[in-house]
């Protein structure tokens, strides 16, 4: 079987649909999400991009604010071409984000997400395929995460990722000594398994979470891995945890009947509340 069209198969996973919403059409979803819990958008420069993200429109004072990072969003069309703009058809991050359960949230869309690129001179689609874990792109969410921080005035993070945003919050988290919790929801946190496992090009260019194991080990984390999950399934996080000592690992939870997509949003105050661990460390 081809590399090329491996790759497709894991597109089509991803994307999920065959007619391609327009970028209009995505960022009034993302918009109508967010307004019907009482969020806003909000464009946070940072770096060579300006990242946009979603807070409540009431902003209240919190010791700890959970910042939920979205996944790789639209990056390919099929195979062999990029797609336009990495906007997300089905923005997972966000639903995670709108359905926190307790304490101050606020949500992180990935480089050139929700933007017109044709305006924003920092963006190549080498950002969304190649590079998405870069270190530019790491410096400008870690950035980000600042920036919200400040805007809730908190002194501590939680920090969620969704698909490849639990690489970056991953990242994020290795540079930072206020991250008090990792959680990764079908997260590519060894994203040299994963193009391994699935015959594709290395992710050249990008930082790798599994090679830094070191920098995270006194971090809390849990990993979240659908049982039916076909594009980040269980032996990605269970090739991460390996590189942490014995006694050191950090926990993973298959869940029964969830792939890559759902149903992480439906039941995730469900899934949040049989971690009390997690849910202490949220206010």
């Amino acid at each position: 079987m081809s590399r090329n069209y491996l790759l497709f198969i894991v597109v089509a996973m991803f994307s999920a649909c065959v007619n391609v919403a327009s970028l209009r059409e995505r960022n009034l979803h993302a918009d109508t999400l967010a307004s019907d819990h009482g969020w806003q958008r909000l464009q946070v420069p940072a770096g060579k991009f300006n990242l946009m993200a979603y807070v409540p429109k009431s902003t209240a004072h919190a010791d700890v604010l959970t910042v939920y990072i979205e996944g790789d969003g639209l990056a390919w069309l099929s195979g062999s071409q990029p797609s336009e703009n990495p906007t997300p058809i089905h923005p997972v991050g966000l639903e995670l984000a709108l359905h926190h359960p307790r304490g101050a949230a606020a949500y992180l869309a990935r480089p050139c997400q929700y933007v017109e690129l044709d305006t924003e001179t920092g963006c190549s689609r080498a950002y969304w395929t190649g590079l998405r874990f870069s270190p530019e792109v790491v410096e400008a969410s870690d950035e980000a995460v600042g920036v919200l921080k400040q805007r809730f005035g908190a002194a501590r993070l939680v920090l969620v990722g969704y698909s490849g945003g639990g690489a970056v919050a991953a990242l994020v988290a290795a540079r930072r000594s206020d991250v008090i919790y990792l959680v990764s929801v079908a997260g590519n946190l060894d994203h040299r398994a994963w193009t391994e496992q699935h015959q594709l090009s290395p992710l050249s260019g990008s930082l790798n979470p599994a090679d830094i194991w070191e920098r995270l080990a006194g971090v809390p984390q849990l990993l979240l891995v659908g049982e039916d999950d076909r594009v980040v399934g269980r032996p990605i996080a269970d090739s991460y945890a390996s590189r942490f000592p014995p006694g050191h690992r950090p926990e993973i939870e298959s869940v029964p009947g969830f792939d890559h997509e759902c149903c992480w949003a439906k039941e995730w105050n469900k899934l949040l509340a049989a971690h009390p661990a997690v849910i202490n460390h949220l206010q």
